[in-house]
């Protein structure tokens, strides 16, 4: 009878802990990049030095709760706008170790550089980072925007 709740327990603790993981892969994908650092509050540039990624939102100001569309742009450093880039967008809270509440995901090409990617929600003040990965011509690379609400 023992050895039946021992196993028993062992199960929900495994449970518990494969649970734990999957909600804090966000925050710990975020906490790998954390020497990524902005270069302003709405520009970074990749860990590699290859991208140059910017941002501007539908919404002005980000409101909290609203779902709403970015367009990025990606050039290279040397300010060329690059063409034909797949782009993954992730992120979260620092501070409260949590992601984004949204899957947002590039959806479209819009030329010279631009790419829209919608799904964008903040459900809360403070600050938040949004981790952008770039894979293009020049190779796949990954930076950090900061905004803060």
């Amino acid at each position: 009878m023992a050895a039946d709740r021992s196993a028993a327990g062992k199960a929900v603790s495994n449970r518990l802990v494969v649970s734990l993981l999957l909600y804090l892969a966000p925050a710990l994908a975020l906490a790998a990049d954390r020497e990524l650092e902005p270069v302003d509050d709405s520009t970074c540039v990749t860990r590699s030095g290859v991208y140059r990624v910017s941002y501007t939102s539908d919404l002005d100001p980000i409101a909290i709760n609203r779902i709403h569309d970015w367009v990025l742009h990606v050039e290279t450093t040397q300010g060329e706008p690059v063409a034909g880039a797949e782009i993954t967008v992730g992120g979260g809270m620092p501070a409260h170790d949590h992601g984004l509440p949204t899957s947002p995901r590039q959806t479209e090409e819009l030329g010279n550089g631009d790419y829209l990617v919608e799904g964008m929600r903040f459900h809360m003040n403070g600050r938040w980072e949004i981790v952008v990965a770039v894979s293009a011509n020049a190779g796949r690379d990954t930076c950090v925007l900061s905004l803060t609400l």
